[in-house]
């Protein structure tokens, strides 16, 4: 018996601009798609636009993809493989499966309006397989030069399993001969992609319900090449709160979620449930979210993506996060002892700045409550041992004092030490903030 086959996954952007929330999403299913089966996840650059392709945009990616802990294994650039496309190309001319047409733009279009305007599909009419050699050198000695269309076999219905969408079929009668190569010589995304797929061995494709009519097509190249086509998942496309993919969304990227404090964890943990039936929790190790991925848990509605929904996500992920994991990231002698008390009530890990001032720095004086309890509360910090749990010693004999308890207690002493009307457990910041500033701030506090 033959081993199984190794799981290989692609992301194939455009490097004509940085990532979005959207392909973000589709960069991280197939990567963790690959991490669940023990496979490899490739990295492909569909840069055949030369135009609007930049190597700016590819190393943004590259990096982005890197601070979101999405390592390829290998990287190819689709700029670097012509010879194997022209190779393909070859091969289906030869098998009369591509063909030359001379209809510019602007006589496309006609014909699209003149089918619109009665009605019908737009559909390409197929008008260039009719010309005869004579035609063709007529046209070409008058400086027209043929784009190419893949020619489309009609006489079965090109059919699939889908991963998410289940069975599906499509008939390729309704479809126009797909272009795939421009008149000036340089390709169009159907079949280098499929040569790509065949070339790197991919045996998953997973990407945005966007891109079905196009798998439809690229079926029967694989197949005109002599291939199997490997496996797809077409997901549902994110929506915000307009119920579209909003500009929001398709500008919303890692510079967007950095400026906003977000973990990479959080980005992950929300993407890889959101549109799933299982519930989006601040899962940060990746192989829990790998283990846990089912397209057949996916839904068919599209996935709506909530900015709130992910900064909730990314709080609960900080109250996860180490202190090695965030220590170059602290101010300048904050230690493991204040992480530890600060990190369950931050939101992002720069929330933690503001903390330590309050536990090491100066602070705007908040008095609350009788200044006499306040100036008592003062002498009684200066008297209490400070070597074990000064937080309780202090409240248990202002207590007993005073008779005050409860929150009229509690409250005004937060206040007074912290500047904060809630925050970390006060057991745990006054050992840090100490005798002296906390005595001073007492003090301060009582002279109002």
């Amino acid at each position: 018996m033959s081993a199984p086959e190794q799981v290989v996954t692609r992301f194939a952007p455009s490097p004509t601009g940085t990532l979005h929330v959207g392909n973000i999403r589709t960069a991280l299913l197939n990567w963790l798609f690959a991490l669940r089966h023990g496979g490899r996840f490739m990295l492909r650059m569909d840069d055949t636009d030369a135009e609007r392709s930049t190597g700016a945009f590819a190393d943004s990616i590259v990096a982005d993809l890197d601070w979101l802990g999405m390592r390829p294994e290998a990287m190819v650039r689709q700029s670097d493989r012509d010879a194997l496309y022209e190779a393909a190309f070859e091969r289906l001319r030869a098998a009369g499966r591509v063909y030359p047409a001379y209809e510019t733009a602007q006589e496309l279009d006609l014909k699209r309006k003149v089918l619109a305007s009665r009605r019908l599909p737009p559909i390409y009419d197929r008008a260039a397989l009719a010309l005869t050699d004579e035609d063709r050198a007529r046209l070409e000695a008058d400086g027209v030069r043929p784009h190419w269309r893949f020619r489309l076999d009609h006489d079965a219905q090109i059919m699939w399993d889908d991963l998410v969408r289940g069975p599906q079929s499509l008939d390729p009668a309704l479809l126009s001969d797909p272009v795939i190569r421009r008149a000036d010589g340089s390709w169009l995304y159907m079949m280098p992609s499929a040569v790509d797929d065949i070339d790197m061995g991919v045996t998953h494709v997973v990407r945005g319900e966007d891109h079905v009519t196009n798998t439809g097509m690229q079926v029967q190249i694989f197949s005109a090449l002599g291939a199997v086509p490997p496996a797809f998942a077409h997901v549902a496309l994110l929506t915000g709160d307009e119920g579209k993919l909003s500009k929001r969304l398709g500008s919303l990227g890692c510079d967007a979620f950095r400026e906003a404090g977000i973990e990479p964890a959080a980005v992950a943990a929300l993407l890889a449930r959101i549109g799933t039936s299982l519930p989006v929790e601040p899962i940060a190790d990746p192989a829990v979210l790998a283990e846990t991925l089912d397209f057949g848990r996916f839904g068919r509605a599209p996935a709506r993506f909530d900015f709130d929904e992910l900064a909730a996500v990314n709080a609960r992920i900080v109250h996860q996060l180490p202190f090695v994991a965030v220590a170059d990231r602290l101010p300048a002698g904050m230690d493991a002892a204040a992480w530890n008390a600060v990190c369950g009530n931050l939101t992002t890990v720069a929330d933690a700045g503001a903390w330590w001032t309050v536990i090491s720095g100066e602070i705007a004086v908040v008095a609350e409550g009788d200044r006499g309890f306040l100036a008592a509360a003062a002498e009684t910090a200066e008297g209490i041992d400070w070597g074990a749990d000064p937080w309780h010693a202090l409240t248990a004999a202002l207590k007993a004092a005073t008779g005050v308890k409860g929150r009229a207690l509690f409250h005004p002493l937060r206040l007074a030490l912290t500047g904060q009307d809630s925050g970390p457990d006060m057991a745990a910041l006054l050992p840090m903030i100490g005798r002296e500033r906390a005595v001073a701030r007492l003090q301060a506090a009582a002279d109002g």
